[in-house]
Parts: structure tokens; C-alpha cells; sequence
């Protein structure tokens, strides 16, 4: 199974940033006991703080890839064009927030996103990431 991982803004600066919501964990290092959890399963990781850059990443991954796990950070609430770029593919899409966005600023209780994936995680911190790789595994054993 191939899975790929699509972080959007400011994800870069887990460990570092507002640790207090985010944690004090560096994404990089959890992403490397991610790949050697699951082994079996072939995972990638992209990261970047710019839409159309996420919104490449979708197309080029969207067709060919079993699962994507997006985090899309701030473009949650806002992006009509990453919305549009995970409907317009064929692969799977679960949307992670490592916070738990309706427990937020109102205007982070929108997800504009979550109508086109296929389910969302949100409130369990970087083991929503690992959840997400739980429903696609499960549903390839089913």
C-alpha cells in the first residue's frame, strides 16, 4: 500500500510552534517511527507552506498513490482550490488536524476540505496521522 503524507503551512514548525496546542515533538522524527511501524506500507511525506504547491502534490499523487493523509493546516478554512484539487482525484483523501479545530476559533470550526475526503481526524494530536494509516490498512484487509 502506498500512502503519502501532504502537510500544509506552518506543519514545518511542529516541535517549535505554540507547543502547548501542537506539542513539543519535531514531525520529522514521528514520521520515521511511522515508517517503521508500518514497514509494509510504502509512506511519503511532503510538506509545504504553499497552495499551489500542495495542490501539484495532490495531482501527481492522486491517481497513482492508495491513500493521501492531508493535514492542510490554515488552507483548511480557506482554500475552495485544495477542496476542488481533492475531488478532482481518484485516490482517497483523510484529513487530519492535530488540534481539535471545533474546539477552536470559530473560524477554524470550518473545514472546507472535509466534504471531499473520505473521513477526518481532528484532537488527537500526531496519532491522528496514525489513525489515518489504521483506515487505510484496514480497508485494504477487508
Amino acid at each position: 500500500m502506498k500512502i503519502i503524507i501532504i502537510n500544509g503551512p506552518n506543519l514545518n514548525l511542529l516541535g517549535t510552534r505554540e507547543t502547548s496546542l501542537y506539542g513539543n515533538s519535531f514531525f520529522e522524527d514521528f514520521y520515521q517511527k511511522l515508517k517503521d511501524t508500518y514497514g509494509n506500507a510504502e509512506l511519503g511525506y511532503f510538506q509545504s507552506n504553499v497552495e499551489g504547491e500542495i495542490i501539484n502534490k495532490l495531482h501527481e499523487t492522486g491517481f497513482t498513490y492508495d491513500g493521501i493523509i492531508l493535514n492542510a493546516g490554515g488552507y483548511t478554512h480557506t482554500s475552495v482550490a485544495i477542496a476542488d484539487a481533492v475531488l478532482a482525484i481518484n485516490t482517497p483523501v483523510v484529513e487530519v488536524h492535530i488540534t481539535n479545530i471545533f474546539a477552536r476559533e470559530s473560524f477554524r470550526q470550518t473545514s472546507l476540505i472535509a466534504p471531499a475526503c473520505k473521513g477526518s481526524i481532528a484532537g488527537f494530536g500526531l496519532q491522528g496521522y496514525k489513525l489515518a494509516i489504521e483506515s487505510f490498512l484496514m480497508e485494504e484487509n477487508s
